[in-house]
């Protein structure tokens, strides 16, 4: 099957259509290895969207939902869209307030990062999913390439639902979300990671010496996988690796899996 983007037989692939500007767009920014400014109008993204992931649970009663919201909207938003989740869901009163404060704590951690160092150097993230959205089963891995700020999670999930033929239209922003999650804790941990070496200087110089981090662990230096490699083509034995995988569950098998999720979170 054809996939625009990140095909699992190329090592990295892009749309076709914006191919040449990516390109470009993507020589120019490997060239730096100076820290970039984590700004609110210059998330590791095109779009300046926060991932948002509720999980609330009063009474007995539960409630978990996962979206994006843009940090730019006035905080009064935040009330106003608690009080019609929770009159469109029909749940109790008492939602409103645990809604919007989980919301607005999400977005009061994301604002802090304003104005701080990000490093992202010649870099590029492996991201992973593995989600359930209601009867579609998705996983699938491909490579990211941190200094593309006109990446697009959206688009993407919209390609890969059209490749893969999914038709639930919950799971492209499903999928966006997760996306988003994974290049902001990247993001966040490239912040703590560069202050943690101006606090622990110990003889270091310069800003490309970072100490083992997280971020560090999970992000992948492009010289180092590609190093002179002429072809982007992925060896045939590793195309099975990340091929997406994409399943559509019974009634029963939804059953089950919820009835494990609820233990889980229970225990």
């Amino acid at each position: 099957m054809n996939r625009p983007l990140f095909s699992h037989q190329f090592l990295i692939s892009i749309q076709s259509s914006k191919r040449e500007t990516m390109k470009q767009n993507s020589a120019a920014s490997i060239s730096s290895k100076n820290p970039v400014k984590f700004r609110m109008e210059r998330s590791p993204t095109a779009y300046n969207l926060v991932p948002i992931r509720l999980d609330i649970e009063i009474d007995d009663q539960r409630f978990r939902d996962a979206f994006t919201w843009n940090p730019s909207e006035p905080d009064s938003e935040v009330v106003i869209f608690a009080k019609r989740t929770v009159k469109d869901l029909k749940l109790p009163p008492a939602f409103i307030m645990q809604i919007a404060q989980s919301i607005q704590s999400q977005l009061t951690e994301f604002r802090s990062f304003e104005g701080q160092d990000m490093y992202t150097g010649e870099r590029i993230a492996p991201i992973k999913l593995d989600l359930r959205v209601n009867h579609t089963l998705i996983k699938d891995q491909f490579l990211w390439d941190l200094n593309n700020f006109e990446s697009d999670p959206e688009e993407f999930a919209r390609t890969f639902c059209l490749d893969m033929g999914i038709e639930d239209p919950e799971v492209g922003p499903a999928i966006a979300v997760a996306i988003r999650e994974q290049l902001y804790e990247i993001a966040i941990q490239s912040v703590a990671s560069i202050r943690e070496t101006r606090i622990n200087k110990k003889g270091r110089r310069g800003t490309e010496q970072f100490p083992a981090s997280k971020a560090g662990g999970t992000t992948l230096d492009l010289m180092k996988l590609f190093g002179n490699r002429s072809s982007v083509i992925r060896k045939r034995r590793e195309w099975d690796v990340y091929e997406p995988i994409v399943d559509l569950l019974s009634n029963e098998e939804v059953d089950i899996l919820e009835a494990r999720e609820e233990r889980n979170a229970r225990t």
